[in-house]
């Protein structure tokens, strides 16, 4: 569900802090929303910008100081939303099942998987490729819809589009508790999500990105039926069968989120079930910045953060930014038999939607011609391709 970052021009106007700071701003025509840098040790810590959920339900607010300074092009691509009503008790439901569903029965984790959708639904593990090449069984992941279990009846399309048209798997006869805490984060994301969503259209159309073709963000999301829930499970250290190594990118690999909103939950971290704070300072989201740095980012657990993926920077023609993040494990002496579940809400456009690619947006130009078009399905499919075994 995730794809690696790339470098992108626009029209915006904005610049880099150090392009600012050496006095010499890079011409209009070029903003660069995603860096290659060199891993630094000790990155510094950076808290995310934090909204309230009473300022973001208020459609008429003007939030976009926060939208500019969390998601624009010199942001860090991430926000979070604080004391989000009922959010505390679903996040903590549906992590502590995480284990239990990586403990189940291997021939019962068989049933749950789904080769046909290329392990997009269902039970994964060791599927999904490293940015070494090699296949990751740091951890194990659980796909489903949360807004729909049977996304579409068009036996066409389940054929075409099997990642995200294919329907939901649920362990129903040995964790049915699983389907009803996935279903009710994952929906309380989507809301919550949609919030966010309006504030940064608001946002966009006053920075005179004109016209917005009635494709706004909300919009998108709204009327799409492919969302994707992961809840992930990051298995203790001694179980993996390959060495972690000091990397920040050690418990997963460096990406950019194809799709138009990522909602993240803090991880929640367990020794033999009971839950421990994080046993290492050091571990936890790594982010690329807008001027070649890694910082670590941090928000409450108590929050929900939201980062922004590449069909939303295309959208929004470089005003809201993608940014290129991993995760490192815990690496301390304290970390033994410490294991971690976290829950992403993949918010992306519907598989039919037609994505334009604008000749000043150079944006995956492997795949794309200048001024191109793809639906979203396809053009996720050719980006997931690079990840998956199977077809290349």
């Amino acid at each position: 569900m995730e794809t690696a970052g790339s470098v992108v021009g626009t029209r915006s106007t904005w610049t880099s802090p150090s392009a600012r700071g050496r006095g010499r701003a890079r011409p209009p025509s070029l903003v660069r929303c995603r860096a290659v840098a060199m891993e630094h040790q000790q990155p510094p810590s950076v808290r995310t910008v934090a909204i309230p959920f009473a300022d973001l339900k208020e459609r008429g607010k003007d939030l976009s100081g926060k939208i500019e300074e969390g998601l624009g092009p010199n942001g860090l691509g991430i926000i979070s939303i604080s004391d989000v009503p009922d959010f505390p008790a679903l996040r903590r439901t549906l992590l502590r099942l995480a284990p239990r569903v990586a403990n189940l029965p291997e021939d019962v984790k068989e049933q749950l998987e789904d080769p046909d959708s290329r392990y997009n639904f269902g039970w994964s593990h060791g599927k999904e490729k490293l940015e070494s090449g090699k296949l990751d069984t740091f951890k194990g992941s659980y796909y489903a819809n949360p807004i729909l279990d049977v996304p579409t009846t068009d036996d066409v399309l389940v054929s075409r589009y099997p990642s995200y048209c294919r329907p939901n798997i649920w362990p129903d006869d040995h964790l049915p508790e699983l389907e009803i805490a996935f279903k009710a984060l994952g929906k309380l994301m989507l809301e919550v999500g949609l919030m966010l969503a309006h504030h940064c259209d608001l946002y966009v159309m006053q920075h005179g990105v004109e016209p917005y073709d009635g494709e706004s963000l909300e919009q998108t999301i709204s009327r799409s039926r492919c969302h994707k829930g992961r809840l992930l499970y990051y298995f203790p250290r001694q179980l993996s069968t390959q060495k972690e190594g000091g990397s920040v990118s050690s418990w997963c690999g460096w990406h950019t989120d194809h799709g138009s909103l990522t909602g993240l939950t803090c991880g929640l971290f367990m020794r033999n079930s009971v839950e421990i704070p994080c046993p290492d300072s050091a571990a936890g989201l790594y982010i690329r910045t807008r001027d070649n740095q890694v910082v670590k980012v941090t928000f409450g657990e108590d929050e929900l953060a939201y980062q922004i993926g590449e069909t939303t920077e295309i959208l929004s023609r470089g005003r809201l930014c993608a940014t290129p993040h991993c995760v490192q494990a815990p690496s301390s002496e304290n970390a033994s038999n410490v294991e971690r579940s976290t829950f992403a809400m993949f918010m992306q456009p519907d598989w039919n939607e037609t994505l334009k690619f604008p000749s000043e947006i150079p944006y995956h130009q492997e795949l794309i011609p200048p001024n191109g078009a793809l639906t979203f399905g396809e053009y996720s499919e050719k980006l997931v391709n690079k990840y998956y075994q199977g077809k290349t």
